[in-house]
């Protein structure tokens, strides 16, 4: 067979597979089958430019925030009965979430997402690189991997990759790409009254010393700065100044926000992030990371911890959403939100629980919006009591691909290797990975 042919067979299997997907993901039928090749091909266009992740490291409960099952019995929903109404009809969410309710049409949710994995390292990276873990190669995550291809025409002063404001994970996120691809993570908080972000602003430095030590530094060697050997390496720390002293600064300065706006996104470490993102995403960073100031791992005190921290959650995430639409940013910026597994649906009454919920990755929730993905839907559905998936399952790797081809990354594309290892963003089917095939239904 001719390689005209064989191209001619692989593109008519590619938009069988895509339209396949597509209608059964439509019909709600719970299929899962390993990926194979071509199977995240899509001829739909790229309009994400900028990704804003939210990661509730430790996993948030499903069944009482964005999957609540109130007829379920209290051995499901302990405390949280209730539910709220969205500006969507028929559309329902926890009852902690007065203002994302109202917020609804921005954003879709997936009740089906499923990789079955409990342990937390494994699980991360999963819905981080979409690849299983324990395999030869440590892959990038997906920050990592926008960094490489949307990092290439990015001009921006702030590094590419951006974690708000400790790194992630359990596991090098940047993985076989070396440390040109790790995240940039802030350190220091938005919300105290100087946010020391690390390597830009000094705590304890005023930028009149920093521009006087610079200025001192150019003074102590004229005649360096004279020679073309050097032109290179003066521009460098030029930029780097400019990063300090000048316009990369003042994207992490909150203070020329108007005051009620950073009452809205919620004066707390989590609301300031959010407020910082939509900055950082006004310069056109590719890919920004919130690492949730407080974990959702909640074996002891769940249903504490859900009342202390859903509120900030659902402040926080409603008013990015809000802003970013208003600025006109939301078409181009996908913002998801998820662990990386949720909770168990039935409560753990023994001790040394008493009332705790443990990890799950059987089914959960997630919640995409922006760039490309439509609002106002629900995609995939748990069982009666958020046990396993009813309809519609969603794999890492259907995740990932929906975003990568609603930023213009080929899943399939090549990644460098050190040693030249055969490797690409996403898995194929010599890899053995289930998928339900790209979110077409809201893309």
């Amino acid at each position: 067979m001719n390689d005209n042919r064989n191209h001619q067979i692989q593109v008519e299997f590619s938009r069988r597979q895509t339209l396949q997907s597509g209608v059964l993901g439509a019909a709600g039928v719970a299929v899962g089958h390993t990926v194979p090749a071509q199977a995240f091909a899509s001829e739909l266009p790229a309009k994400a430019k900028s990704v804003i992740q939210i990661f509730l490291w430790g996993g948030m409960s499903h069944v009482d925030t964005w999957d609540p099952k109130p007829d379920a019995g209290r051995d499901y929903t302990g405390e949280f009965s209730g539910v709220i109404s969205t500006n969507v009809p028929g559309i329902q969410l926890g009852e902690l979430f007065p203002a994302l309710s109202k917020q609804a049409d921005k954003y879709s949710l997936i009740r089906s997402m499923t990789h079955g994995n409990n342990g937390h390292e494994t699980a991360a990276y999963l819905m981080q690189t979409g690849h299983m873990p324990g395999e030869r190669l440590a892959y990038p995550s997906v920050g990592a991997v926008f960094s490489l291809f949307k990092g290439r025409d990015y001009e921006g002063l702030i590094p590419p990759y951006v974690v708000l404001t400790k790194p992630q994970g359990r596991f090098s996120e940047e993985g076989f790409l070396g440390p040109k691809y790790k995240p940039f993570a802030t350190g220091g908080d938005p919300n105290a009254q100087r946010f020391a972000v690390e390597g830009v602003v000094a705590k304890n430095i005023t930028d009149e010393r920093q521009k006087s030590r610079r200025d001192l530094l150019g003074n102590l060697d004229p005649f360096a700065q004279t020679m073309p050997q050097l032109e290179s390496a003066f521009a460098t720390k030029e930029r780097a100044y400019e990063l300090i002293l000048g316009r990369g600064k003042e994207v992490f300065d909150l203070s020329k926000e108007d005051d009620k706006l950073r009452e809205r996104y919620g004066r707390n470490t989590f609301g300031q992030e959010c407020l910082v993102a939509r900055r950082m995403v006004e310069t056109g960073v590719p890919y920004i990371v919130i690492n949730y100031p407080g974990g959702w791992d909640t074996h002891k005190n769940h249903f504490q911890t859900m009342r202390r921290q859903v509120p900030q959650l659902d402040q926080g995430l409603a008013a990015l959403l809000e802003d970013l639409s208003d600025r006109g940013l939301l078409d181009s910026t996908i913002v998801w939100c998820s662990g990386e597994f949720g909770r168990g649906p039935k409560v753990d009454w023994q001790p040394p629980w008493n009332g705790g919920r443990n990890h799950y990755g059987k089914v959960f929730s997630v919640l995409v919006a922006g760039g490309g993905f439509q609002g106002g839907e629900i995609v995939g559905a748990s069982d009666e009591k958020g046990e396993t998936v009813k309809e519609r399952p969603v794999y890492p790797v259907d995740l990932l691909g929906s975003i990568y081809t609603l930023a213009g990354i080929d899943p399939h594309a090549k990644l460098p290797h050190p040693l030249g290892a055969d490797a690409q963003v996403l898995p194929d089917a010599s890899e053995d990975v289930k998928s339900g095939g790209l979110l077409t239904e809201i893309m």
